[in-house]
């Protein structure tokens, strides 16, 4: 990465592959430190989890802005790339989507010239969704923006730290997942 993110979203102009990368991270980090408000202080770990989000989003944002792609459409090209050709209801389905937000995104993606929709052959009103040929070398830009994001976020940690991270991370998902469903039930 060739510059710091700012509390207030911005790619600062210091040179962060410099031999005080880490050292500049870590007090970036402690610079932009929000203050707690006092209506979420029954939520430090949620505000937290927001402003994480937040910041993580803005970044992806930045990096796939130079790629032409918003975020989330990276993550319908991956999927496509892994799997291949996708009905557009099961990406919904499995990108745990919207029909409306997907139908936007296929939109965008296929205006850009990166997915096409084709005939599927048992049923002529429903579509798959493919990548096409000029796809390809966006994916190898994606990966590069995903391992840039992978460094913003961990960059310094090493593996058992990285893992601790991880681990969390899966362990208040799963928390979350639970939660949601119940709202489904409802």
């Amino acid at each position: 990465m060739n510059g710091s993110w700012t509390s207030h979203g911005r790619l600062s102009c210091s040179d962060m592959d410099g031999p005080h990368a880490a050292t500049a991270r870590t007090e970036s980090a402690l610079d932009s430190s929000v203050p707690l408000p006092t209506a979420a202080s029954s939520g430090p770990i949620s505000h937290a989890i927001f402003r994480v989000a937040r910041l993580h989003r803005m970044i992806a944002g930045h990096l796939l802005r130079e790629v032409g792609l918003h975020p989330g459409q990276e993550i319908v090209m991956m999927h496509l790339w892994q799997t291949g050709p996708q009905r557009q209801v099961d990406l919904v389905r499995v990108l745990d989507s919207d029909a409306a937000t997907m139908t936007r995104t296929i939109r965008r993606l296929e205006k850009a010239g990166f997915v096409r929709r084709v005939a599927t052959p048992a049923d002529k009103r429903a579509f798959l969704v493919e990548p096409t040929p000029a796809s390809i070398p966006l994916r190898h830009r994606v990966e590069a923006i995903w391992a840039q994001l992978e460094d913003a976020a961990v960059g310094d940690l090493d593996d058992a730290g990285r893992q601790v991270v991880e681990d969390s991370l899966l362990t208040l998902e799963a928390r979350l997942s639970g939660a949601a469903s119940r709202f489904d039930d409802e």
